[in-house]
């Protein structure tokens, strides 16, 4: 299982997806461009001392990562998390090769995002509310694909 962040806009964000991704072994992938500075040094501080602890793949574009995607490296599904999901949480069977994507903390994902999505998965919230922040959803969701394909790092 991966994380992808389609052209983030808030470096704090990145910081925890940087340590989300470190601490559960799972491999994050930066589609550029963001929407802030992304320099080395910019993602360390953002990202404590997990940094290196992360794997980080950065895309300078959707085109450069679907080209990535469409060879298979990685392979697997695009689950996209949107508020404009058919799919909800937690009704969906993840698979161990998905690649979790979220769109910008501002504006979503494209509608050319969307299309190339496999599975557009909702996260159901309260009436009165918009959404969760986009790292908490993911920190939801990827939790619960790695309970279901038994991805989470074993204790040693």
């Amino acid at each position: 299982m991966r994380l992808a962040l389609f052209e983030p806009d808030i470096p704090q964000n990145l910081g925890a997806f940087i340590r989300l991704a470190a601490c559960l072994g799972v491999p994050l992938d930066i589609i550029e461009p963001c929407g802030f500075p992304v320099d080395d040094k910019r993602i360390r501080r953002a990202a404590m001392d997990y940094y290196d602890l992360a794997t980080i793949v950065r895309h300078a574009s959707w085109a450069a990562f679907r080209r990535v995607h469409l060879e298979g490296q990685p392979p697997g599904r695009l689950v996209l998390l949107t508020t404009s999901g058919a799919a909800t949480f937690p009704d969906v069977a993840f698979q161990a090769d998905d690649i979790l994507l979220l769109g910008r903390e501002s504006a979503g994902a494209p509608q050319d995002v969307h299309d190339a999505a496999d599975v557009r998965l909702r996260i159901p919230v309260q009436p009165s509310a918009r959404s969760l922040n986009v790292a908490l959803a993911a920190a939801m969701v990827l939790s619960e694909g790695l309970r279901q394909t038994a991805g989470f790092p074993r204790a040693t």
